[in-house]
């Protein structure tokens, strides 16, 4: 027993010496990588007194290096051109750094690579034809993740020792080749997020029968997928979604016996889900957004290792299979909007961790599963739009893991849990439309941020223990049998941008505290018994865009401050006395004032008397007839030597408009027509010239109201194009509104020349606000403009405004819309600072089929363009995402778009500055930085590096991006964002975790 330790302790020297020692040429060749590499600090510990063979990157057999692995290390530059020299490498692997160039065809002297790995980083360029010089050897090639563009060359298919080929996320805009079926054994092929030309999956690819895992998601791919699946027996994970591709579902999908996960979402798939089932151990199931009818399979219902089940979006009918619901993996069933029917069985959630429950807008009927969160993990609860009855299960007032209660359009009856409406967690509650009952509580969830109970039965009155409910935006109680008085709590939640009380029985007087609403866009409080006037508190509100009071018995004057920001208002039958005020007295406002007898205007378009009463009639009757004789005289003068001037004004105008026809078109309510209009277009109105033409500011009223008029002449065939832009402008203008977006108010056109008219937004462009100092010379700006600074929190709004613009366009509008020039100049600022999106001229809207893909143009401004654009004219949201990612650069920085330094944009000075490792402060502006304002500030320049990321896929979506500015902009951390409607944390794999340590 004592001879044992003894051995050891002599054989440790040998053990020692006979460790790899590299020669000294590897050790020399990777020193000069390293110095080529400009030292980078994480390779600090390369140095010529310690053995390569120690160091973590570097792996060795006998005395030689062998492999390379430097992942995430942030290398910047080129492949070095001598790493060849490395003569025994089989391992290189350089995943996710800042590599660039075109592909490194200098990797062809390493005869005997077996691995390479250079996803993730910023080659460009194509494919060379000649990828087959790579060593005969190669088995792992992954070049994902990067910009290569082009085809795929067919050479590749020669490199037959492949076992993984990852060419996926680039921005391959040509064809794969279906020789690709050729490598026999390939294990991995990964070809997703490429727009490639409209293509048919080859029949090659699925006779690969080392296949495990086949990824063409997003690949522009068409036709259906072939039949006869089995030539691919060991494909394990199959995803062909976000496609063109139609027909059925293959027979024999399921009869793959070790497929564990498939996605054929997004397609244009038909006919039913097949029932013969033999791959027992699927654990994914994603056929949602297709065609799909027929039943579920009951076979679904014996897959135990299922975890999630997604088929939503589909015509699916039937019963749920009952096996399902005792699945004891499945955490995550999403099947809404389908024909689905029957009651759901009670054992959901007794077996399994079920997080998502999401049978929404289907036909189910019965109560809801008592066991739902039995096991205490279900974060989302969506069952609305069915035909659910019976009371919610009281064990969900102990459901501390929801986030999302969403139960609306049913049959729901009873009173709401005590537990549930204070979960820690939860963040949404939308249960209107059924027949609840009982109280509001006094205690809210502390992060509740919007609750929905409109149409119900909920009574009593609103509890004074509402000034506790903080986190609340939105608060919808319409229609339901509350009572007494607007308590002047509410008013406490500084933080509401909606609430909605109308159609209830609240009385008494409205709070004068009503002026602390500082966030609220959108107040009804219609068709209750409120008395009392209208406080003048509303009328200060900067963010008050829609007011309904119509239905009261509201008295007194309207405030004359009502109408800074209004878009929607009613007042209509109350008993509300005096003029209109200024502001409002015009025909965008025509029934907001029907039915107040005591209300008059000189404005025939409001519907209301004059306010000239009867009384002033009979006491002008008294005026002495020499008084009248001496004013009518004067008023005669007056009136000869106005129609002398009209008259010669309107010849001359005639004489040069003789051969102008003008049609004038409006698109909102208007009181001015083109005779306002077109005699002052004159050089004293105009306010700014562009690259389309001049604008104008022209006044179209006694009470000071201006409008902005936009000028394009069109003098010959080469000025077509401003033809094209009137024609984007008025056509997605006029069709789409938004509080963010600039008004088109109407249009004037002839033969050869356009006039757009806009609403007036006096602070003009964000361009001139944040680089005024370059710009005094040219612009003209007044004094006091000139010297003002955009404070941050003026900055921070004017994002967020830019943001939701960007937002509704891209995810609300259907067909969406690309702006396609987002920058500084296009940013127009009213009053208060909002901000307007403007110049749609050359935007584009998405559902039209010639422009999908490409436009036959490149569009855009120096310095905004995101670089895929300015080569490839692809038309993607993501553009528009590039371009915002520069306004909050200049947002953050002051620097201008084109003025990053002197041989760089904004943005790849930005990103310079993040790479090298120099201090995000040292970028930010020194005229808006404060202590206070640093974190956001650093947040904000963060997510303006995220949006201008090289790689489209890498920047976020703008709902993503508004959701991460309304976080910061109410102090919480702009990387903790949601992930879709159920909430699901995705803040580990946000990209801007990697510049953490800047």
């Amino acid at each position: 027993m004592t001879i044992l330790p003894l051995l050891l302790f002599l054989l440790l020297p040998f053990h020692v010496i006979s460790q790899p020692i590299t020669t000294q040429s590897d050790q020399t060749t990777l020193l000069n990588i390293k110095q080529f590499w400009s030292n980078p600090p994480s390779l600090n510990h390369w140095n010529q007194s310690t053995n390569p063979c120690t160091w973590p990157e570097i792996t060795c057999t006998a005395t030689t290096v062998t492999g390379i692995t430097i992942f995430n290390q942030d290398i910047t530059g080129t492949v070095p051109p001598f790493i060849c020299d490395l003569k025994n490498l089989t391992h290189l692997d350089l995943n996710y750094n800042y590599i660039t160039g075109s592909f490194p065809t200098v990797l062809y002297n390493c005869t005997n690579l077996r691995y390479l790995d250079l996803s993730q980083n910023y080659f460009v360029g194509r494919i060379p034809d000649d990828i087959s010089r790579l060593s005969p050897e190669i088995r792992y090639l992954s070049l994902f993740g990067n910009n290569f563009t082009g085809d795929i060359p067919v050479s590749i298919s020669r490199l037959s020792k492949l076992s993984s080929l990852q060419l996926h996320a680039n921005l391959f805009n040509g064809s794969f080749p279906e020789e690709i079926g050729d490598l026999n054994d390939l294990e991995e092929l990964l070809l997703g997020f490429n727009s490639f030309t409209p293509s048919r999956l080859p029949q090659s690819f699925f006779q690969l029968n080392k296949l495990r895992m086949f990824i063409m998601t997003e690949a522009n791919l068409i036709g259906e997928i072939p039949g006869n699946l089995s030539g691919m027996p060991a494909m394990e994970l199959l995803d062909l979604s976000v496609n063109n591709i139609t027909g059925t579902i293959p027979s024999d999908l399921f009869l793959l016996k070790n497929l564990t996960q498939v996605y054929l979402y997004a397609n244009n798939l038909t006919g039913g889900i097949p029932d013969a089932i033999e791959a027992i151990n699927m654990q994914i199931i994603d056929l949602s957004a297709n065609n799909l009818t027929g039943k579920i399979p009951d076979g679904f219902g014996n897959l135990m290792s299922l975890t999630n089940l997604t088929l939503m979006i589909n015509q699916l009918s039937g019963e749920l299979p009952a096996g399902i619901a005792r699945l004891p993996n499945l955490h995550d069933i999403r099947i809404f909007t389908n024909n689905l029917s029957g009651e759901f069985s009670p054992d959901f959630g007794r077996y399994s961790d079920l997080k998502i429950f999401d049978v929404a807008q289907n036909n189910f009927s019965g109560n809801l599963p008592e066991n739902l969160c039995s096991r205490g993990q279900l974060k989302g609860l969506e069952v609305y739009e069915n035909s659910l009855s019976g009371e919610i299960p009281k064990s969900l007032g102990n459901c501390s893991s929801l986030k999302s209660f969403q139960v609306y359009r049913n049959r729901f009856s009873g009173s709401i849990p005590d537990g549930l409406w204070k979960v820690l967690r939860l963040e949404r509650m939308i249960i209107h439309s059924n027949s609840f009952s009982g109280e509001l509580p006094q205690e809210l969830a502390p992060i509740l941020s919007r609750l929905d109970i409109s149409n119900n039965s909920f009574s009593g009155q609103i509890p004074v223990g509402v000034s506790s409910w903080k986190s609340l935006r939105v608060f919808i109680a319409s229609y339901n049998l509350l009572d007494g008085a607007i308590p002047q709590e509410l008013t406490k939640l500084s933080n509401l941008e909606t609430l909605l009380l109308d159609g209830n029985r609240f009385s008494g007087e409205l709070p004068e505290t009503i002026v602390s609403w500082s966030s609220l866009n959108t107040l009804n409080l219609s068709r209750n018994q409120l008395t009392g006037q209208i406080p003048m508190g509303l009328g200060l509100s900067d963010s008050l865009n829609a007011l309904d009071l119509s239905r009261n018995n509201l008295s007194g004057q309207i405030p004359s401050q009502l109408g800074r920001s209004l878009v929607l208002l009613d007042l209509s039958t109350n008993n509300l006395t005096g003029t209109i005020p200024s502001r409002l007295d015009n025909g965008a406002f025509d029934r907001s004032f029907l039915n107040n007898p005591g209300l008059c205007s000189n404005n025939p378009l409001l519907g209301l008397r004059s306010c000239s009463s009867r009384s002033e009639t009979r006491s002008s009757r008294k005026i002495s007839a020499k008084f009248v004789a001496i004013i009518a005289s004067i008023v005669a003068v007056l009136l000869l030597l106005a129609l002398l001037v009209t008259g010669y004004v309107s010849v001359q105008y005639r004489r040069r408009n003789s051969d102008l026809r003008w049609k004038f078109t409006s698109f909102q309510k208007l009181d001015f027509t083109e005779s306002t209009i077109l005699p002052r277009l004159t050089e004293n109105n105009v306010v700014g010239h562009g690259g389309s033409g001049k604008v104008y500011r022209i006044p179209v009223n006694r009470s000071g109201e201006f409008v902005a008029v936009k000028k394009l002449s069109i003098k010959n065939d080469l000025d077509q194009r401003l033809e094209k832009e009137f024609l984007s402008e008025v056509e997605i203008l006029s069709a789409i509104r938004h509080s963010n977006i600039v008004k088109l108010l109407g249009c004037i056109s002839s033969d050869n020349s356009k006039l757009l008219i806009y609403e007036f937004l006096e602070n003009r462009s964000l361009d001139r606000w944040l680089h005024s100092r370059k710009a005094r010379s040219s612009h003209g700006l007044s004094g006091s403009v000139r010297h003002m600074v955009l404070d941050w929190p003026k900055r921070l709004r004017i994002a967020l405004g830019v943001a939701n613009g960007l937002c509704y366009m891209h995810h609300d509008c259907v067909p969406a819309v690309i702006h396609r020039d987002v920058k500084s100049c296009n940013v127009l600022l009213d009053g208060d600072f909002n901000a307007k999106i403007a110049d749609f001229g050359l935007a584009r809207i998405l559902a039209k089929e010639s422009e999908l893909n490409t436009m036959s143009t490149v569009a855009g401004s120096i310095g905004y363009m995101a670089p895929e654009y300015a080569h490839t004219i692809k038309v993607n949201e993501k553009i528009d995402v590039y371009s915002f990612g520069v306004i909050l650069l200049e947002l953050t920085t002051g620097k201008e778009a084109s003025g990053g330094n002197e041989s760089s944009s904004l943005a790849e000075w930005a990103w310079q500055q993040a790479i090298g490792g120099a201090p995000i402060l040292d970028a930010l502006d020194d005229e808006v930085i404060e202590p206070r304002y640093m974190n956001d500030m650093t947040n904000v320049f963060k997510l303006g590096l995220w949006c201008t990321s090289k790689l489209p896929t890498n920047r976020p979506s703008m709902q993503e991006v508004c959701q991460m500015l309304l976080r910061c902009s109410v102090g919480a951390a702009v990387m903790e964002t949601e992930a879709g409607k159920n909430g699901d944390d995705v803040a580990d794999h946000l990209p801007l975790l990697k510049l953490e340590n800047v």
